[in-house]
């Protein structure tokens, strides 16, 4: 019953992540989500408000990251797994922030790095990453 109950939480959560990436339209603020679905290459960058852009991915980034970390502790039920997946989160979602405000603000025509930096602030990549890493780690103690 134990595990029945992991499983459906796991799911649950998937399901989560899931929803904020069908609903990305309507509950945030990024002009680039139709902007890279177009012939973006010879085309300029779209008009943002900064401060709305930042604190629309910065949300997103944090309900994943959310999100990200129950899946961890529904799966390794390990606090120190945790802790640090906290501590890597954060480390990384400043440095991804920084990076996509620094490359849109001052090299605008590095399209494809904007491309790949907003892709890792809006998508649970860590969590794809971080369960293998942290599966074959507990495998090798």
């Amino acid at each position: 019953m134990k595990n029945k109950v992991r499983v459906g939480v796991g799911i649950f959560l998937v399901l989560l992540l899931i929803a904020i990436r069908a609903f990305e339209n309507t509950i945030f603020y990024d002009p680039f989500l139709i902007y890279f679905k177009s012939e973006y290459a010879n085309l300029p960058l779209p008009q943002t408000n900064p401060i709305k852009l930042f604190l629309s991915l910065g949300f997103r980034f944090y309900l994943n990251s959310m999100i990200s970390l129950a899946l961890l502790y529904v799966i390794f039920k390990d606090n120190k797994i945790i802790k640090f997946s906290i501590f890597l989160f954060s480390v990384f979602g400043i440095i991804l922030m920084v990076s996509f405000f620094f490359t849109l603000k001052f090299f605008p025509a590095e399209k494809m790095t904007l491309f790949y930096l907003r892709r890792f602030i809006i998508q649970p990549i860590f969590l794809i990453l971080f369960v293998p890493a942290f599966y074959y780690q507990r495998k090798m103690k």
